[in-house]
């Protein structure tokens, strides 16, 4: 009966604050997200950023001069959730090929914008909103080069309004020297690619023709695939390459030095742990793929996909989480507790939340912005009433972005109290 007092005092307050500018938050547990805790918080808000973050215990504050004053004792406040590398927004139903946009026809497509496809009244950008997820980095699939993401709220009008970073980035997907078949439940063996020489001459090709095109001062005719490169060339744009084994890396490493990249970022890297040393000597950064996942080799350590960001974390490799695969778009919401996963497994519960926090935002370049409690960020938290990575105490009760309360509702919460009502089943 408490709880549900609380809510409703919250829900009433919420509701007066949603016209008013300067918002406080206090006696939450705050976990900043960069391994800070405050036990006792004070967290400011004011015109859509962060103005303030203290303890409690150290600072007078006249709560007068705010609007709303909001009361969360022994609730936890985290930064909101980044989920990258996702086709969030960009499909709707599996089943249903008309919702899905995530891909174009052709092997080299730079130009691609996942951006002006993103559905932003997506019913499941409702659910993955309800967790905690509040970002996403809007990832276009397919092909060698399957296009350029960006970074979008899970919550806006349009993609315009959702928008934080417009095209961060060109995907590649590097060739394998080896071919896999099967799948996870029906295995087969692996052979040889005979096409990768071939594969990686082609890949060279392109980007010589787009490097030339860069540096090239007078334009006569425009290529928009080309215009597109430009910006991993002048560092503006992340080039993420798409790859897990060792040899594959080593070549998508040095295939990046060959043309001089200045931001490499490796995604899925299954193998990244053993060459660590490599990858922070050319800084690059990691984005580990789904760790609730089998090993590749039968002889490997059955927990060696959980132990990934120890590994990582212990030779000091920046790294963030993400989940691409089966059912991506609807499995964003469970990035949380694939932080959980991890710090069951070598990481602190801080070191964890970072990892899906202010790691994913400093790797993709909103770090300014996004992923922390910090003064002068935009003011993107979510507010639970248990530990946000554990699958059995979280609970998101209250999350803002850009200070704008959300509305945590979704259908599928409707659909549940629908038939629990017509059964009888009482909450």
């Amino acid at each position: 009966m408490t709880k549900f007092l609380f809510l409703f005092v919250l829900l009433s307050t919420l509701l007066t604050a949603q016209n008013k500018k300067h918002i406080l938050l206090k006696n939450a547990i705050a976990h900043i997200g960069n391994g800070e805790v405050i036990e006792n918080s004070l967290i400011s808000i004011r015109d859509g950023k962060i103005d303030l973050v203290a303890d409690a215990r150290l600072i007078k504050i006249d709560v007068s001069k705010f609007d709303t004053t909001i009361d969360l004792y022994g609730k936890h406040i985290y930064p909101g959730l980044i989920a990258p590398n996702c086709i969030l927004g960009l499909q709707e139903a599996e089943a249903v090929r008309q919702t899905s946009d995530y891909a174009e026809v052709g092997e080299y497509n730079p130009h691609v914008r996942s951006l002006i496809a993103y559905n932003a009244e997506s019913k499941i950008l409702e659910t993955v909103k309800t967790n905690g997820v509040l970002y996403t980095q809007s990832t276009p699939r397919y092909g060698i080069i399957s296009g350029t993401s960006s970074i979008l709220a899970t919550d806006g009008w349009n993609w315009e309004d959702a928008v934080i970073k417009a095209d961060d980035g060109i995907h590649l997907n590097f060739p394998q020297t080896m071919q896999r078949h099967g799948w996870w439940a029906e295995p087969k063996p692996s052979d040889k690619n005979n096409k990768y020489t071939e594969q990686v001459n082609e890949l060279s090709t392109f980007f010589s023709n787009a490097f030339a095109y860069y540096n090239t001062t007078t334009i006569t005719e425009k290529n928009l695939r080309f215009e597109a490169m430009k910006g991993i060339f002048d560092g503006s744009k992340n080039l993420y390459i798409h790859t897990d084994y060792v040899k594959d890396i080593i070549g998508a490493v040095n295939f990046a030095k060959r043309f001089n990249i200045k931001k490499m970022v490796l995604v899925g890297g299954k193998d990244s742990y053993k060459i660590t040393k490599l990858l922070k000597e050319n800084n690059i950064s990691v984005m580990l793929n789904r760790l609730h996942d089998l090993p590749e080799l039968p002889e490997a350590e059955i927990d060696l996909m959980y132990k990934l960001p120890y590994l990582l974390q212990k030779d000091s490799v920046l790294f963030c989480l993400q989940n691409q695969g089966d059912m991506e778009a609807m499995n964003a919401r469970n990035i949380a507790f694939l932080a959980g996963t991890a710090a069951a497994y070598g990481l602190t519960k801080e070191q964890a939340l970072q990892s899906i926090t202010l790691s994913s935002a400093k790797i993709l370049g909103v770090d300014h912005l996004i992923g922390s409690l910090e003064t002068g960020k935009l003011a993107s938290m979510v507010v639970s009433e248990g530990d946000i990575l554990d699958m059995k105490s979280n609970k998101v009760i209250l999350a803002f972005i850009n200070g704008r309360t959300l509305n945590l509702n979704n259908f599928q919460n409707d659909l549940h109290k629908k038939y629990s009502n017509k059964l009888g089943i009482k909450e």
